[in-house]
């Protein structure tokens, strides 16, 4: 094909690489890195499955993610957010992850701690030094055992190492929000309404005189923000930062036992009228992190505070059940679930099926349900500007709708919220936000509340 450009004068029109990658996991993948644009800068089977040719297209190109195809229909591959250089350098990349679509979803592996992202050296792309694309400049995938990654070949592509395709492309960050002409909810962000929310929840009483404080359960993955909401709420009673309970970033929970934390007002030293109950962090493994066994006897009032989790060995099956039933002050008035606003589209099936059947536990007990969304500042660089253009997020809003679609609760019913983490002062827009959310889940648990005291009625 030509084109002319005058004077009789034609040069050859070269036709566009088309992506083999489909649209649709191609939007799962960006899901998963933000709000980005993929470009496509090398495909092997046009240009060739030498390491020179990978680093002709792709060296100086900024964060690139890799995608592999192999004749088993697998699709998989890995993220570098550190560019390519040829530098014989080996690389630190937090943010490099390896994925594999199973089903529609692509399940990431994160890096391990304390290891290398991949060594950048001339050869073909690698990652952690142990998955190696395009090795030996064939169409071949090499798994050389190592600990960066936590690989299983057999689920990630099916241990067929002949490639049919691999592609890389550039990963450029575009705006992850704009604002919209109206919040899309109402809220004051003023020192008055910050009052008025403490002075709500300072006279809280629920209606049934047997139940003298609401018990709260935070339920969620590893790292989500479980044990920080509790650190956030302390320290706005408290008037200064408080860090009571155990928090942090590990891969595994911080969290070991069950722990029911009250708080005291600095105002007058009275305990306040709620109980937020902290559970070890969901993990998708089985045998590892919260057994959703252990949160039915949480619900049912009979786990004791302090009491160490073992996912192998449930609290029903290892502890001897106390005859009596557990009282109504010994419950779970309200659950929470807990979400990282910066990893809803990386949630695996596997966990998005745990949290499921925990719903329907929750749900065979009628008690109410929340999610609590937060690391918003995290999440939308529109939010960690301005704190107050959370309702005018259209980003924000979007993750809104996908957690509420995903773990099956209304949209009103998910609150998005910024914990307090590495500030040294109290922020009125944060707490604004930290209040509202508390006193929606005691307005939830007062409605469970108030129906419980109806049906006792309806027994007598």
């Amino acid at each position: 094909m030509y084109h002319s450009f005058g004077l009789g004068s034609q040069v050859p029109m070269i036709a566009p690489v088309s992506c083999k990658l489909p649209d649709e996991k191609g939007k799962r993948l960006r899901a998963l890195l933000g709000n980005v644009k993929l470009s496509l800068l090398y495909k092997a089977s046009v240009h060739g499955y030498k390491a020179s040719a990978f680093h002709q297209r792709c060296d100086r190109r900024g964060p690139t993610l890799l995608v592999a195809f192999n004749r088993s229909g697998y699709v998989f591959g890995g993220y570098t957010s550190v560019e390519y250089a040829r530098s014989g350098q080996h690389v630190i990349d937090r943010e490099a992850f390896l994925f594999s679509f199973q089903g529609r979803m692509p399940v990431c592996i994160k890096i391990n701690g304390g290891h290398y992202a991949r060594l950048d050296d001339a050869g073909g792309p690698n990652f952690g030094q142990q998955l190696y694309f395009c090795y030996n400049n064939q169409p071949v995938v090499l798994n050389h055992r190592g600990n960066a990654f936590s690989v299983n070949t057999a689920t990630m592509y099916g241990n067929d190492t002949e490639l049919t395709e691999c592609e890389v492309y550039k990963v450029k960050q575009v705006p992850q929000s704009s604002a919209i002409n109206k919040q899309w909810r109402n809220v004051l962000w003023t020192e008055n309404r910050r009052e008025e929310l403490i002075e709500m929840i300072r006279n809280h009483k629920p209606l049934m005189t047997s139940v003298s404080r609401v018990r709260i359960l935070m339920i969620g993955p590893v790292g989500a923000g479980k044990s920080s909401f509790f650190n956030s709420i302390n320290s706005i009673f408290m008037g200064r930062m408080t860090s009571k309970a155990m928090s942090g970033s590990a891969r595994t929970s911080v969290t070991t036992q069950f722990r029911t934390y009250s708080v005291v007002d600095f105002h007058d030293g009275t305990l306040l009228p709620f109980v937020l109950c902290d559970t070890m962090g969901l993990e998708e493994q089985s045998g590892a992190g919260l057994d959703i066994e252990d949160i039915s006897s949480i619900l049912q009032g009979h786990v004791p505070d302090r009491y160490k989790f073992n996912p192998i060995a449930p609290f029903q099956h290892n502890e001897r059940r106390v005859n009596r039933p557990a009282s109504l002050q010994e419950t779970i008035h309200c659950v929470v679930y807990v979400m990282d606003a910066t990893k809803i589209s990386l949630m695996s099936d596997k966990l998005e099926e745990k949290l499921a059947s925990i719903r329907r536990r929750v749900n065979s007990l009628s008690i109410p349900q929340i999610v609590l969304m937060t690391k918003v500042d995290e999440a939308c660089p529109l939010v960690e500007k301005d704190l107050q253009s959370l309702y005018v997020s259209s980003y924000i809003k979007s993750k809104v709708q996908e957690v509420s679609s995903r773990l099956g609760v209304p949209v009103s019913c998910v609150l998005p919220v910024k914990n307090y983490s590495q500030e040294l002062e109290l922020e009125l827009n944060c707490d604004v936000l930290l209040l509202s959310a508390l006193q929606q889940m005691l307005n939830f648990a007062e409605d469970y509340l108030d129906d419980v005291g109806r049906l006792e009625y309806d027994v007598l």
